[in-house]
């Protein structure tokens, strides 16, 4: 934090000399460049709050230029992101507003965030609900994911409740809970076992990150509401601002 403050006092003062002065650097001598700087320190001693208001300008630009970039990335990327045949569906498969989350099982914020999707789908009848496979956390998250991917392909009904089964509980996401959790709900560990052997289950890992990687997502939980990556455990009155959004004006920050 300390790191992006003083990055944003830096382009601050340079824009502040840009103003006072049109000329380049080395059009001035070394006077007039002490000059200068002084005039500079006095100033913002005077009015320390002009960082503070050019910080906020400038995190709001860049929060524009992601929105756009994430914008053209899920244009480009529209089918991988939405229709992939590796997404699991919850809610309306056939919802008029899509809400895609990139999760990780190991991941504090996701179980947290886990009671935001259950309630967006039991409030709202109309909204798809996708969630990407999404083990960044280590070998263990890996290991579960693994197991949860390999358990929708071979038993996708008992999908949703080995997910929130796994992920709302408090012990750590390994490969052997996980089974645990399955086993739990009548799967057959052999079939499980041996799903978990095919190789497209790391070529789906490997779809993810590469969306995730395009739309600069390095964190879990991670969304896509419509045209807009959304970072972080926003909560849900975010997340139904943009649905609503997306059903007003067809974007989800109007």
């Amino acid at each position: 934090m300390i790191n992006r403050v003083r990055g944003h006092i830096g382009a601050a003062l340079a824009a502040i000399v840009i103003t006072i002065s049109p000329l380049p650097a080395g059009a001035l001598d070394d006077t007039q460049k002490e000059e200068i700087g002084q005039f500079i320190r006095e100033y913002l001693i005077q009015n320390p709050e002009i960082l503070f208001e050019v910080q906020a300008a400038y995190e709001a630009k860049q929060e524009l230029i992601q929105r756009e970039q994430s914008k053209q990335v899920i244009a480009k990327s529209r089918d991988a992101i939405f229709n992939s045949p590796n997404n699991v569906v919850l809610g309306n498969p056939d919802g008029d507003v899509t809400i895609v989350e990139f999760f990780d099982y190991n991941c504090g914020f996701c179980k947290r965030a886990m009671k935001d999707m259950e309630e967006i789908i039991a409030n709202d009848p109309n909204v798809r609900f996708i969630l990407k496979e999404f083990p960044i956390l280590g070998e263990d998250s890996i290991a579960a994911h693994r197991v949860s991917t390999a358990l929708m392909r071979i038993a996708p009904e008992k999908y949703e409740e080995f997910h929130f089964e796994l992920l709302g509980g408090r012990e750590r996401a390994t490969e052997d809970r996980a089974i645990e959790v399955a086993k739990s709900l009548g799967v057959d560990e052999n079939a499980l076992r041996k799903e978990m052997e095919d190789e497209a289950i790391t070529e789906s890992f490997r779809e993810a990150y590469q969306i995730a990687d395009g739309l600069g997502i390095s964190g879990t939980p991670s969304y896509v509401v419509g045209d807009e990556a959304v970072f972080g455990a926003v909560g849900m009155p975010t997340l139904l601002s943009k649905v609503a959004n997306l059903r007003n004006c067809e974007s989800a920050t109007c």
